[in-house]
């Protein structure tokens, strides 16, 4: 929704209460403006009270120059109170914060296209920063998506210090850009002099204005005293302090735009990128962002056929900005939780110490959470990669403990795991990986295993075994809906089950002769292989490996009272975790429990790396012993960062608040639902639409799809597949090119990135569906 262009500069103007002078010293700007022979537009978005008395009124009154300015007022209701009360009082229509805003940004549209150089626009809002609108949202929430440079009225009155100080902080925790703070002098209260301090240790521009004379009781002597008082504040002879004002806003404006033209050559002389070929990269390559809320980034762009058009663009984050956001951008609780977390704590030592965020957080992941069941203890790392690698130590501890196996006899330890696994960046997470990346001091260790996947195509769902062990020409298993697939106590039995038994226990026994390298650990993304491709796997297979290597049969059961048996399994959750496919756990889906598991990337909405890794007690107590060498000798100076834990508990809450009450949530398991037999929690489903998912696949240039919770995944038909075809991004190009104004139907470009030629995208938990329905459709036309 954002909003940038070169001839007009724009400025919403906040107060730090009501009735602090913003309508005065928004007129004072304009004359200013206007003076300066620029076009003037203004405009208050939500007016309250009379209509002779009101703010757009009084602007027309006194501009001076009304050649030059056009006023407008969006919304107008005849109480003059808050708005969430006056449009209740006058029984209109509840304007939702969606529709406020998308009047704001038209309007603003409008006005560019109007406008000629120069030209300036002041956007006014009612009452105080925090005030309501007529949702009952804040303001400071309701204008965010706009994103517009800001001006803060100061508070003259007594308590006015508190509350514009109060003001700037709640603009400064949702990110706005304040590039100027005005106020009146008043010589008896003298706040001025304690902001003027107090902000210019904050770097903000600072004005006093004197102040309008007193309203008089004959109105016509009111005006004429009224318009005596802005020719002498705003006199181009005298050059008074609001003409520095104005000035100071168009050097802001100026420097927004320069910054943002330079930032991609500046870029690539200084920044190294992860994952991405400098060599390849050209200026006009890099993505330039804004800022972003929501589902959206606003991504700035020079290439613009119309010189009204806005330099700014809403782009879809197709990949969930590399597959963290769950809750959207810039969501105001998880800020406000980083905030009351940073000025309490700061960040604080944590061995053999604690504070109330990492403990509330370890409980509500063993006892609330996904541990819930079997785990006992909550090892705190920096994000999942270190998260996997703690999970590595205890496991090839305890097995190494359990097994008798001294250091001195020197065992070659390897993992089990399935081909396409990948478990971060760092050395020993690569280890764990059969290998997909170079790096020349990884050296895989391990045994990996093909695993079967699912897909669906033109002709439906199935499950295609891998090539090395197919027992039919095709290797296809055909099911009537992705729901049968997912339901795996019902497949325990099937004769696909005893085909994966017979797979995996001929395997194992030959790579567990005598001589070989010992095996300590079964290490495994659940149900979904991220970084591999998106690789869907079939759930049945990896339940049958897990109770394989635990030593289970179809006919015994276990406790997991009774410890960890055969080996330790971990679950690598950090990317598929936290209902990003819809379940808090894929443990639900699977109809088993780890003994170790990583959840990373949701767990703080996106918003600051923090991982958890959890354990069940036989694996903590493997490290219990009488010499500190016994214990686990694994740690980060940010261990348990205070802002993380507090961030993620917000998190939590909100997740917990979607589960309960979303009304998107619970029609899109009905759409995917086949039938109501499934338990809750083993039942799978998708914010994609089912019959949009179905189209996909039958797509000609689609080899199969995949849906599951926020994710949507598709294999590109190409001969060179794998990491290094550049098919799905060559395929989707056409969807960057989407731009406000281009396409009425599609409002919005879409950032993606690609693994070779399987395409995917992510939405959040509480993406728009008319954002998903949109998307959807333009993906269809257009591939």
């Amino acid at each position: 929704m954002t909003r940038l262009y070169k001839h007009l500069r724009i400025h919403q103007i906040f107060g730090a209460n009501t009735d602090v002078g913003k309508t005065i010293l928004t007129t004072a700007l304009c004359r200013a403006s206007a003076a300066r022979n620029k076009r003037v537009f203004y405009l208050k978005p939500v007016s309250t009270g009379a209509p002779q008395d009101a703010d757009d009124e009084h602007i027309v009154r006194f501009s001076g120059r009304e050649k030059k300015l056009q006023t407008n007022c969006l919304f107008r209701y005849s109480e003059p109170v808050s708005p969430h009360l006056a449009v209740e009082r006058d029984n209109r229509e509840i304007i939702s914060d969606e529709k406020l805003v998308n009047a704001v940004a038209h309007h603003i549209t409008t006005c560019a296209t109007k406008a000629t150089d120069p030209a300036v626009m002041y956007v006014e809002t009612a009452g105080g920063v925090n005030s309501p609108v007529m949702s009952g949202s804040t303001q400071v929430n309701a204008y965010r998506s706009l994103y517009l440079p800001t001006i803060l009225v100061g508070d003259a009155k007594l308590g006015g210090i508190s509350t514009t100080i109060s003001a700037y902080e709640s603009l400064l925790l949702r990110g706005y850009q304040v590039d100027l703070v005005t106020m009146f002098v008043d010589h008896y209260h003298q706040n001025f002099n304690y902001l003027q301090q107090y902000f210019a240790e904050q770097r903000i521009p600072f004005y006093c204005v004197d102040p309008p004379p007193p309203r008089q009781a004959d109105q016509k002597n009111d005006q004429s005293l009224t318009e005596e008082y802005y020719s002498s504040i705003v006199n181009q002879k005298n050059r008074p302090m609001v003409y520095e004002m104005e000035e100071d806003l168009d050097k802001s404006h100026i420097a927004r735009l320069t910054n943002l033209e330079s930032m991609s050559t500046r870029t690539l002389d200084s920044i190294w990128w992860p994952f991405e070929q400098h060599k390849l990269v050209k200026p006009s390559d890099v993505t330039v962002i804004d800022s972003a809320h929501g589902d959206f980034l606003s991504v700035f762009s020079t290439l613009k056929s119309k010189s009204e058009s806005s330099l700014l663009n809403p782009m879809l984050d197709g990949s969930a900005s590399w597959w963290t956001q769950i809750l959207g951008h810039a969501h105001p609780s998880l800020t406000l939780a980083a905030a009351k977390a940073a000025g309490r704590y700061g960040h604080v030592i944590f061995p053999q110490a604690t504070h109330l965020p990492a403990l509330k957080l370890a409980e509500t992941l063993i006892h609330k959470g996904p541990g819930n069941g079997w785990a006992s203890r909550a090892f705190f790392t920096d994000d999942g990669s270190t998260g996997m690698e703690v999970a590595l130590k205890m496991a090839l501890r305890a097995t190494t403990k359990r097994d008798g196996w001294q250091k001195h006899t020197n065992p070659e330890l390897v993992v089990l795991g399935l081909k396409g696994s990948y478990h971060g960046d760092t050395i020993g997470a690569m280890d764990a990986c059969e290998g997909f990346f170079t790096c020349e001091w990884h050296n895989s260790k391990g045994y990996w295993l093909d695993p079967p996947v699912i897909g669906i195509r033109d002709d439906g769902v199935r499950i295609t075994l891998p090539q090395s062990w197919r027992t039919s020409e095709d290797g296809a298993y055909m099911f009537d809906s992705v729901t049968a697939v997912y339901d795996v106590e019902q497949r325990l039995d099937s004769p696909l089950a005893q085909c994966y038994h017979q797979f995996i226990g001929n395997t194992l026994s030959r790579i567990q002769k005598p001589g070989q390298p010992k095996l300590a650990a079964l290490v495994i993304e659940p149900l979904l292989m991220g970084a591999g491709g998106m690789i869907f796997v079939d759930p049945l297979f990896q339940r049958v490996l897990v109770d394989t290597v635990r030593g289970v049969t179809p006919n015994s059961s276990r406790s997991q009272s009774e410890g960890w048996t055969g080996l330790p399994v971990i679950f690598d959750e950090v990317f598929v975790g936290l209902y990003r496919l819809g379940v808090r756990s894929c443990s639900s889906i699977l109809g088993v429990n780890p003994d170790i598991a990583v959840f990373a990337k949701n767990l703080t909405g996106g918003l600051v790396p923090m991982a958890v890794t959890l354990a069940n007690n036989s694996i903590y107590e493997a490290f219990l012993g009488d010499t500190k060498a016994e214990a686990l000798l694994h740690g980060h100076s940010y261990t348990a960062h205070p802002v993380g834990c507090e961030v993620a508990n917000e998190t939590l809450t909100k997740f917990e608040e979607l589960v309960s009450n979303s009304s998107t949530w619970k029609l899109a398991k009905k759409n995917w639902s086949s039938t109501e037999d499934t338990p809750t929690e083993r039942r799978i489903w998708s914010f994609w639409e089912k019959e949009f998912v179905n189209q996909l696949a039958a797509h000609p240039n689609v080899e199969e799809a995949m849906a599951l919770g926020t994710v949507l995944a598709f294999k590109i038909r190409d001969d060179t597949k794998g990491y290094v075809s550049a098919s799905a991004q060559s395929s989707l190009s056409f969807l960057r090119n989407k731009s406000m104004g281009d396409d009425v139907n599609v409002p919005f470009g879409v950032h993606y990135r690609t693994l070779g030629n399987v395409a995917y995208f992510m939405c959040s938990l509480n993406t728009d569906p008319k954002t998903l329905r949109t998307f959807e459709s333009a993906l269809l036309s257009g591939l």
